[in-house]
């Protein structure tokens, strides 16, 4: 069998919600066994593309295959893991028993939900439970019930907000390790010190894919080593852009 190299792809995909063009024709690949950070402004579309790869948005136009198949296909369900930014855990419960619900689901080990309870550094914490807990350590007990089912594909919306640095470039060093073993991580952030973090990235601006390239490659094309400063660089060349062809037309 000929091993899949793109986990997720996009081909004229367009989404609109009440009136309003959300996501408007992007075509990109992401390749498998890699970090992909999507990465722009808040309101650039990043939450509505990715519930349209994990299946829960409506698709105007175009398609988008997850792992060789349709996105939201029912076979997705145990190979797919999703983290909104809302942590979406039952509160009344303790850590422990979140993940192990939600493990349960996936046929986890309890060898599995203590592994996903260590990768986001709750272990003390374990028995505590979650409406006791602050923001950000609320927001970990979410990841760790997306992590103990070992997904395929591992779909994260901004997973590092409200975290110190300490936690944050733990956790990255996690999804480092996981993409090494072959899972496959979409991250998305507004944070642009993130991008080096990824092996390839998309930019998106006003539901536009601005470009899709490394970390390199943006401080290249942007022309400085701040990658904020150089993903701003792009930005404006694009209005710059947009607005010559508006007046030519």
């Amino acid at each position: 069998m000929t091993p899949l190299t793109a986990a997720i792809k996009a081909t004229g995909l367009h989404i609109n919600r009440a009136r309003s063009k959300i996501i408007k024709g992007l075509d990109f690949t992401v390749d498998a066994g890699r970090i992909t950070g999507l990465l722009g402004p808040s309101g650039s579309g990043k939450t509505t593309l990715m519930r349209a790869i994990v299946g829960v948005q409506r698709i105007t136009q175009g398609t988008v295959t997850v792992l060789g198949r349709p996105a939201g296909s029912a076979s997705l369900r145990h190979d797919v893991g999703y983290v909104t930014q809302g942590a979406s855990v039952y509160p009344d419960l303790s850590v422990h028993a979140n993940v192990r619900y939600f493990g349960a689901m996936h046929g986890a080990t309890a060898a599995d939900t203590a592994e996903a309870i260590a990768a986001v550094g709750l272990e003390p914490l374990a028995r505590h439970k979650a409406a006791d807990l602050s923001g950000g350590q609320f927001s970990r007990v979410s990841l760790a019930c997306a992590l103990v089912a070992h997904p395929k594909l591992l779909v994260l919306d901004e997973p590092t907000v409200g975290l110190d640095p300490v936690l944050r470039a733990e956790l990255w060093e996690r999804f480092a390790a996981m993409a090494a073993a072959g899972t496959t991580l979409l991250v998305s952030s507004h944070v642009m010190e993130e991008a080096s973090h990824c092996s390839s990235l998309l930019l998106l601006r006003d539901g536009l894919l601005l470009a899709q390239l490394t970390p390199a490659e943006l401080a290249e094309r942007g022309q400085s080593e701040d990658l904020e400063r150089a993903f701003l660089t792009i930005i404006r060349a694009a209005n710059r852009d947009r607005q010559e062809r508006q007046v030519s037309s």
